[in-house]
């Protein structure tokens, strides 16, 4: 019978200390990504990794043994807490690609701080205490020589094979799963975090010569007709393309105790031409993926951004046709234009000129730049210096005011928040896109009276969501339940509105077919009589196809899709995955089917490809 002072004698071990820690920390990490309160497989998928890393410990140190625990101790402290973070924001799980983004998280600090729970910090509250103590206590000091002593390597060895055998049987049977949520949970986090460092299988490129239009279009299951309506409708007319931040479809229309949200998107939505079910396709680049996906019509990478993986090619483009069309081109941000390295991005889409932080300057800041007051009045009076010219021009606009965390402040607010939502993180959207929409719409009254408006094709959407499912709290998720009428789902999350406006364009339409931002192109594309023919694109033209296939990255699980009745999210496959009603339907209608989910597949395949083998710059 083990007695009591042998097993104090064990709990005195640096091994069975930092296995206490790093569990609990586990289990931390495991009940906010996965929802998960105190599950057993914590005990079989991260201990054994753990005690991976301490055998080696054990086995070559004795002299630095407690400081090579501590920093142990520090580095998968560090994995937890990025895994809680990051999901927290982006809802999936972080691995080693994002160390590509760290130069940006200085610049959205705002951001992260506000999805920090208090008791997240908890974490790191062992390696303070640890580090006061081993400078400090003398009784420390003393444990510090007592535990120099090494264990016998007979018995390290075979808890680190077996360790290794169950690490292995974590892993290997986990491998083929699509959904990487559940490959995670599955594998355990530190397990896949390692996968993910050594897996670099890489789907074969497909060749250029292989790479058809024809062949995109039927794995699409479309047909694109000889004459096209609305073909060529804004023939030689102004391109102005407006990137509304963090915009969702919910917003239209809204009323909070009677008092409309954004009156000014409620009127373009009921004079113009508007798409109800368009939906986000960005990435881990958010809105430099959306600028990215607008433009080109091409996927998102399968890993990064596309300001990370795509801007040493020269793209083709929605800048370059219209270039070759006599356009002039330009695109106006109030950011610095190195944010998300939007300088080579820019350079890659081929736009003629970009306008950032050095035009628009440092007044009346919001967040990273100028209101979104200043940058439409500078983009006006600079949209009226080119049509002064001989030629058209496309200027795509990057709107910033309403960016997380939506705390915008109090000079900008134009609305009063009932009480229920005040000091909520939905009540800080609201009131900032409130904002958003109000800036617009001085906008809009300065093209007409500048006599842009009626010489240009108008294009509004959504980058990307700004309420992710994950990031909501409680109240935050009740507020959306009273919003909706339902539960805040997957498919709301992700519909964005569209808003095409301009003479030549159907107007007073709601048009319901299901679109995707890699859609505006070949839609723009139609209406300004500019051919695709010869240009390869992933997108359609929504005024002429009712049936679209949108494959999905990032923030679903690869092989995830929409179609017209329905949002797929993948599981390990096809056949356990779960089918979602698209936004603002009770049911899935007919659903998906296996062979959608296979040539949505095979269509980001071939965008990986394509894109892949585009001339450098």
């Amino acid at each position: 019978m083990v007695s009591r002072e042998s097993i104090a004698q064990i709990l005195k071990k640096p091994f069975a200390i930092f296995t206490i820690i790093l569990l609990l920390k586990g289990y931390l990490a495991w009940a906010v990504t996965f929802g998960d309160w105190l599950p057993w497989r914590v005990l079989i998928t991260e201990i054994p990794f753990i005690w991976l890393l301490f055998c080696l410990i054990e086995w070559c140190a004795s002299k630095r043994k407690l400081m090579a625990y501590t920093i142990v101790n520090i580095i998968l402290t560090g994995v937890f807490f990025a895994v809680i973070m990051y999901f927290k924001y982006y809802g999936v799980i972080v691995n080693y690609h994002a160390l590509a983004q760290v130069n940006q998280v200085t610049e959205v600090k705002s951001s992260v701080f506000s999805l920090m729970d208090p008791y997240y910090l908890l974490v790191f509250a062992d390696i303070i205490v640890l580090l006061v103590l081993l400078l400090k206590s003398r009784k420390v000091k003393e444990w510090r020589i007592s535990i120099k002593r090494k264990p016998k390597k007979s018995v390290v060895s075979v808890v680190f094979i077996l360790c290794l055998v169950v690490c292995l049987f974590n892993i290997l049977p986990n491998r083929a799963s699509m959904n990487e949520i559940k490959k995670a949970q599955q594998m355990g986090i530190l397990n896949y975090e390692a996968y993910t460092i050594f897996s670099q299988k890489k789907e074969p490129l497909i060749p250029l010569e292989n790479i058809h239009q024809a062949d995109i279009d039927k794995l699409k299951g479309i047909t694109v007709p000889d004459h096209p309506k609305y073909f060529g409708n804004a023939k030689g007319k102004n391109l102005i393309i407006i990137q509304l931040e963090s915009f969702q479809n919910f917003l239209i229309g809204l009323k909070i105790d009677g008092k409309e949200i954004t009156p000014n998107m409620n009127k373009l939505a009921k004079e113009q031409l508007y798409f109800s079910n368009f939906n986000q396709q960005v990435g881990q680049g958010n809105t430099s993926d959306a600028e990215f996906v607008v433009n080109t019509s091409f996927y998102i990478p399968p890993d990064g951004a596309a300001t990370q993986r795509y801007v040493d090619k020269k793209l083709p483009s929605l800048p370059r046709l219209l270039e070759q069309n006599g356009y002039n081109t330009l695109t106006l941000h109030t950011n610095k234009v190195h944010f998300w390295n939007r300088e080579e991005l820019y350079s890659s889409l081929g736009f003629q000129h970009y306008y950032d932080q050095s035009y628009f300057g440092e007044d009346d800041l919001v967040f990273f730049g100028a209101s979104d007051e200043v940058l439409y009045a500078k983009t006006a009076k600079k949209l009226q210096e080119l049509d002064r010219e001989d030629k058209p021009f496309y200027a795509q606009i990057i709107s910033m005011s309403a960016h997380h965390p939506f705390t915008i402040p109090a000079r900008k607010y134009k609305m009063e928040l009932p009480e229920r939502y005040q000091g909520t993180f939905v009540g800080d959207y609201i009131r900032a896109q409130n904002y958003a929409d109000y800036a617009l719409g001085l906008f809009i009254e300065d093209l007409k009276q500048k006599g842009l408006w009626d010489d240009s094709l108008i294009v509004i959407y959504g980058d990307h969501m700004g309420l992710p499912i994950y990031s909501l709290d409680h109240d935050d998720k009740e507020l959306m339940k009273e919003i909706y009428g339902h539960e805040y789902s997957y498919t709301d999350m992700l519909n964005i509105p569209l808003i095409i406006a301009g003479s030549g364009v159907p107007h007073e339409q709601i048009r319901e077919e299901v679109g995707g931002q890699t859609d505006i192109m070949p839609t723009v594309a139609n209406l300004l009589g500019v051919s695709l023919k010869d240009h390869v694109h992933f997108g359609q033209d929504l005024l002429n196809q009712t049936y679209n296939l949108l494959p999905q990255r990032y923030y679903l699980p690869s092989g995830s899709f929409l179609n017209d009745n329905a949002m797929f999210m993948s599981g390990s496959g096809y056949e356990d995955g779960t089918q979602y009603p698209l936004s603002g339907n009770d049911s899935i209608g007919k659903g998906t089917t296996k062979d959608e989910f296979n040539r949505a597949l095979k269509l980001l395949r071939l965008s990986d490809s394509y894109v892949n083998q585009q001339p450098l710059k």
